[in-house]
């Protein structure tokens, strides 16, 4: 597993300690980590809701055996942002996000849902 780099292992102590502080217990850290992006806000409409989704995919991650970590990302509102200066940052957030999830995903170990 992607995440064992994390988690066991005597030199993964101080990993296992931070994970710990996060509230997960032993049995949590020997399951997957699975990381789940959301860019739930209250700027986005479409937006607006995903963190009920967000909780349903983590029950779902939990039943199959995997410890559900959510990690968010950021959203720009294509209608929000035509007709003036934010148009320009519509399309870039794409591979800002794209970017981003890459780097929480690599550095925390975690497998991307």
């Amino acid at each position: 597993m992607r995440s064992d780099a994390v988690t066991k292992g005597i030199q993964q102590a101080p990993h296992r300690s931070l994970f710990n502080a996060l509230g997960l217990t032993k049995e949590e850290m020997e399951r997957p980590l699975v990381g789940i992006v959301s860019s739930h806000s209250e700027i986005v409409p479409g937006h607006m809701n995903l963190d009920k989704i967000v909780e349903a995919v983590k029950i779902g991650v939990a039943m199959a055996g995997g410890t559900p970590i959510v990690f968010p990302a950021i959203a720009v509102c294509d209608g929000i942002a035509m007709g003036h200066v934010g148009m320009k940052y519509s399309l870039v957030t794409r591979d800002l996000i794209a970017d981003s999830t890459e780097c929480m995903a690599m550095a925390h170990q975690s497998t991307p849902w």
